[in-house]
């Protein structure tokens, strides 16, 4: 008889975790930042179809890098769940958090199974209040852990370049096109083949950008902007590009619903 094969929980956990990280990894960052009227979402995504930002209800939207089937399913019970859950009770019942705590079990258990592969993904749940300090964003991995972020928060790629990009630059109670500005600048602030870190100018068409706005006067905070508002807000950035400091090195997932776009008739949830 042939003795079975034996593998540690702790290494198990160990490959599982290394397994995931690595699948998100090979993703495009998305960067999420409060700014003065709500949150701005923004990611580099030159698909037309495949949304990584989302509208999940009313005053809550979800973002999120890796397996786009897998966060697809995961969008779509969550979009599931609000329904109901504002159907059942009251639309002022349902909230980020609860849905944040729905999405970390559901990781948690999937991680912790031995049955299947762990979810390659993780995720950013949003929502707004009538106040900027009443604004609530959630970071959710892989593993089913529960990060409350705040002024900015970074997820997939090069997500630790990105994120001290924006730690030297960021600024509290920022206009939408600062706001905008600064992320977008930070995705393309990313490392080379040789590890270092360079500016790049990404093109508006490879821009997936959405708020939840607090100033709209429809219950639906949601929206997408527009490649003109993009335009817009974003100006000239080949001859304004920001300038690296003294002696500071300079540093791009393809993989996300329906929301209304500025300037375009309303599509309902």
């Amino acid at each position: 008889m042939s003795t079975p094969f034996y593998v540690s929980p702790e290494q198990l956990m160990k490959d599982r975790a290394d397994f995931a990280r690595k699948g998100i990894a090979r993703g495009r960052s998305v960067v999420v930042i409060q700014y003065a009227d709500g949150v701005l979402f923004v990611s580099e995504n030159p698909s037309q179809a495949l949304h990584k930002v989302s509208e999940i209800y009313d005053r809550i939207a979800f973002a999120a890098v890796g397996r786009y089937n897998e966060f697809e399913n995961l969008r779509i019970a969550g979009v599931r769940l609000a329904d109901m859950r504002g159907y059942a009770y009251d639309r002022r019942d349902v909230s980020g958090r609860a849905l944040a705590n729905a999405y970390a079990q559901t990781l948690g258990t999937i991680f912790s199974s031995g049955g299947e592969k762990p979810y390659e993904v993780e995720l950013f749940v949003a929502e707004i209040g009538d106040e900027a300090s009443e604004d609530q964003v959630y970071r959710l991995t892989y593993d089913g852990q529960v990060a409350d972020e705040h002024g900015y928060a970074v997820m997939g790629g090069a997500a630790d370049v990105v994120a001290g990009y924006l730690k030297e630059r960021y600024a509290e109670g920022a206009e939408l096109g600062d706001a905008l500005r600064l992320a977008v600048a930070a995705l393309g602030h990313t490392p080379d083949e040789k590890g270092v870190a360079r500016d790049r100018v990404i093109a508006t068409r490879d821009l997936e950008v959405a708020v939840l706005d607090r100033t709209r006067q429809r219950p639906r905070k949601f929206v997408r902007l527009s490649p003109a508002r993009l335009e817009q807000l974003l100006g000239d950035r080949a001859s304004s590009a920001p300038e690296p400091a003294a002696g500071e090195t300079t540093t791009p997932d393809l993989l996300g619903g329906a929301g209304e776009v500025e300037g375009e008739p309303p599509v309902a949830p």
